[in-house]
């Protein structure tokens, strides 16, 4: 996949900064104000998986979860072709078309289970420009959305510094997080201890139509381990698509 001009990029920035004017930051349904989630029903999780050696193919994996009970309800594995090329902070332009496919789909089909949250792997808010793969989809799927990165994105000034690990030491149990700061004073996410069994935090960010806090509070109690629990199926469920369909290949990684 040859590498992008520089035409493309600005192309890509320019959409970034119009696509970014229509996030809602703050919450938009009335179960994101009640203190249990009260009306919340399913929650999804998106992810895709590759083959070792092969950055074209993938699956894409949408699951639908209930909740409180993290069951299962839906699950829609599907390999597909990426034509974008990966460069970092652009990741929405190579993932999104497949993972608004997915949701489209499961709406056409069977309505009834399109999730009222959508979890994805990755950043929202907590982005170079304010704009990642979690917000892309939020803002073109309209669902609510929440970013879960299981790596600090260093950016916008926050960076791996003592301070920082001073603060996830700090993090004494499951659901106590700290505000991730830019220079600029912006709060653009949380860190999140998700469990008490887990001491590495993961990231949490605004997707779109959430506040941070509600999402802090959703992702913990998603969370049956470190991962919560919609991107931790979707993650397993499209590498044991790739094992299942193609046993001869390298294990599946995910990007």
């Amino acid at each position: 996949m040859s590498a992008p001009s520089d035409d493309l990029i600005r192309q890509w920035e320019s959409e970034q900064a119009s696509l970014r004017q229509r996030v809602l930051e703050e919450d938009t349904e009335d179960w994101q104000r009640e203190p249990h989630f009260s009306g919340l029903e399913r929650v999804g999780g998106v992810d895709l998986s590759f083959i070792k050696g092969d950055n074209v193919n993938a699956c894409a994996q949408l699951v639908v979860l209930s909740f409180p009970d993290l069951e299962v309800l839906y699950e829609d594995s599907r390999m597909v072709t990426l034509t974008a090329p990966y460069i970092a902070g652009f990741l929405a332009f190579r993932e999104t078309p497949f993972l608004l496919e997915a949701l489209r789909r499961l709406e056409r089909s069977q309505p009834a289970l399109l999730p009222q949250v959508v979890f994805v792997d990755g950043n929202g808010l907590f982005h170079y420009r304010e704009f990642g793969l979690a917000c892309h989809l939020g803002v073109l799927s309209g669902l609510p959305c929440v970013g879960v990165a299981k790596n600090l994105l260093q950016v916008q000034g926050v960076s791996k510094s003592q301070e920082h690990q001073a603060q996830i030491a700090a993090l004494q149990r499951g659901g106590d997080s700290f505000p991730l700061t830019a220079a600029s004073g912006r709060v653009l996410g949380k860190a999140l201890r998700s469990s008490d069994g887990s001491s590495k935090p993961v990231y949490v960010s605004v997707g779109h139509r959430i506040s941070v806090d509600t999402a802090v509070r959703l992702t913990h109690a998603c969370c049956r381990y470190r991962v919560p629990e919609p991107i931790r199926q979707a993650d397993f469920r499209s590498r044991e698509y790739l094992r299942k369909h193609f046993p001869a290949a390298d294990a599946p990684v995910t990007q």
